[in-house]
């Protein structure tokens, strides 16, 4: 015998565990309290196992729920699209992205052309700043969805891709075979107090050639050869190159590219702008290991 599950019901269950409890959860989703419980009980009923651990006084996922909870999201997303392309609704309003300035390229503009081509009629703000930056406009409810670029990743936010920072100058420059190394970057860069420890192990000494607030003027330094700076593989801006070093200068560790969305994703575009995101940077994972395979081959 097929049996179905009811997608009122697993929303409601997603919704309790993005809140983190029912009370929440039955505000987001404008129902009480009682009808969000009452729902829960029924997909309990219907799988015959508990999907909420409510011994501790925060409402948990048991490990049937933890199971569950990715196929909801699935199913959810899929009723939500065929809906959305079915129907004759036309999603007006605007989102707030911020990124910073450092990934802007490759991924977004992909990603905007296409949120455009689906959503018209939605504005969006883009805002390009610096992670600390952008993680303080998320936490006072200014953006909608943030990417950042981090060592770690803090619980709300999941991490969509991990990059190495790679050595970037001018095209056939020969900035980075000077001692001290001239370095180039923004004041509030994430990345230079790695990249100066990194330089100190490796016993390289190094000066800051050139500090600004601004991006443009790091690359335009860079570009002239002026100095060198890095970058996450495979947002290299125009007019520098990839420094194929040959060891002359130490690896660099890698960075998480987070996303952050707010919770619980209240708009159905919300949602879509972030899987566009996720997608973007899963097809650009492709790429850079491409270019890291070809890199390789180029220095042995």
């Amino acid at each position: 015998m097929i049996r179905n599950l009811d997608l009122t019901s697993l929303r409601s269950f997603v919704a309790i565990a993005d809140a983190g409890g029912v009370t929440r959860a039955a505000g987001f989703l404008n129902l009480t309290q009682s009808a969000v419980s009452m729902q829960i009980k029924r997909l309990e009923e219907v799988l015959g196992c508990d999907v909420l651990d409510r011994s501790a006084r925060k409402v948990g996922l048991t490990a049937e729920g933890e199971q569950l909870l990715g196929y909801a999201r699935k199913m959810l997303a899929l009723n939500d699209e065929a809906f959305h392309r079915l129907t004759t609704d036309v999603h007006e309003g605007e989102i707030v992205l911020g990124v910073p300035h450092d990934i802007v390229y490759p991924a977004i503009p992909q990603v905007l052309r296409r949120f455009a081509k689906e959503y018209p009629k939605m504005k969006v703000t883009l805002l390009s700043s610096f992670t600390r930056v952008l993680k303080a406009q998320f936490a006072r409810g200014e953006c909608d969805v943030i990417l950042t670029t981090e060592v770690g990743v803090d619980p709300e936010g999941e991490t969509i891709a991990e990059l190495p920072l790679v050595w970037v100058g001018a095209p056939q420059g020969a900035a980075w075979k000077s001692r001290p190394l001239r370095l180039a970057y923004e004041h509030n860069c994430i990345f230079r107090q790695g990249v100066q420890a990194a330089l100190d192990r490796a016993g390289i000494p190094w000066e800051m050639a050139v500090e600004s607030d601004s991006t443009r003027t790091v690359e335009a330094s860079v570009s002239a050869d002026l100095a060198v700076h890095t970058v996450l593989a495979g947002s290299e801006p125009p007019y520098v190159e990839r420094i194929n070093h040959g060891g002359a200068l130490p690896d660099l560790s890698t960075m998480k590219v987070n996303l952050y969305v707010a919770q619980p994703a209240h708009s159905h575009t919300i949602q879509a702008m972030a899987e566009m995101i996720r997608r973007a940077y899963a097809q650009g994972k492709g790429r850079v290991v491409v270019q890291e395979r070809e890199l390789k081959l180029v220095q042995s």
